[in-house]
């Protein structure tokens, strides 16, 4: 499958598709293979507060069903991400 740039992520292994999980006061997003569709096993989470202001977490998996949230250095808005659902592209906050 082909997506657009704006949904590609760059990594030191290459590029990654950003996939929307879910999305309320909050933006789950995984990281995907392009050409295989397969989890990367990254997560990235977004909170957002009743003023505007949001925040970016690295999220971890540890042992059990644990994960660990990592500070991400920025928030990174404007970002678009990969809906599964509706097979577009969207921007981070809908």
């Amino acid at each position: 499958m082909r997506f657009p740039d704006s949904v590609l992520a760059e990594s030191a292994k290459g590029k990654e598709v950003r996939n929307l999980i879910s999305r309320g006061g909050y933006v789950l997003h995984e990281y995907l293979d392009p050409e295989t569709m397969k989890p990367l096993g990254k997560k990235k989470l977004y909170l957002k507060d009743d003023k505007g202001f949001s925040e970016a977490f690295f999220v971890i998996p540890l042992k059990g069903e644990r994960s660990l949230l990592i500070k991400a250095r920025e928030t990174e808005e404007g970002r678009r991400i990969w809906n599964p659902t509706t097979e577009k592209t969207e921007d981070l906050w809908g």
